[in-house]
């Protein structure tokens, strides 16, 4: 089982027990937060919006607070003698998710219904003819122009025409 939430403005794929570092949230160490469900996967159900998202709950376990890895932003302009260094550390919070719940199973088969739909109109447009496939693997023909020795040019036709690269300009001359 699996959700994908949104916190911080990211989406973050988090299953039961795992830890996520997400952009702070305003709550103390140790306080349980819900955070917003945007597609959530249990075993043979699958919630993806309307009424059975809003049934979906995501409960984490805020861990600690601390700062992130520092970001270097230099500014430079050649032969100007301008340069400017600066740092920044991004506000994060440690989270473990506790709960994932889908809720009631009742929108669950909706969204199969949905995909099945799908998948079988994908089925209904796939086939393509035999002829066409024969076309396709055969490539183009040779070129039609004939040399001035007589012989026929040996080069392959163009997409679309029955001359080669060569012969395409002589031909419309």
């Amino acid at each position: 089982m699996y959700a994908v939430v949104s916190t911080g403005g990211k989406q973050i794929k988090v299953t039961q027990g795992a830890r996520v570092v997400v952009e702070k949230i305003d709550s103390a160490v140790g306080d349980s937060v819900d955070l917003e469900v945007l597609f959530a996967v249990d075993g043979e159900s699958i919630c993806t919006g309307g009424q059975a998202l809003t049934s979906a709950t995501v409960t984490a376990k805020v861990l600690e607070h601390f700062a992130g890895d520092k970001v270097v932003v230099f500014k430079f302009k050649k032969r100007k003698g301008y340069k400017r260094l600066k740092g920044h550390r991004q506000l994060q919070s440690r989270l473990l998710i506790t709960d994932i719940n889908i809720g009631t199973p009742g929108g669950a088969p909706k969204a199969k219904a949905k995909v099945a739909k799908t998948v079988k109109a994908a089925e209904e447009v796939v086939p393509v003819p035999n002829e066409v496939a024969r076309v396709d693997l055969a490539g183009p023909a040779a070129c039609q122009a004939k040399k001035s020795s007589g012989e026929p040019c040996s080069n392959k036709a163009k997409e679309g025409s029955d001359f080669c690269g060569v012969h395409s300009k002589k031909a419309s001359d």
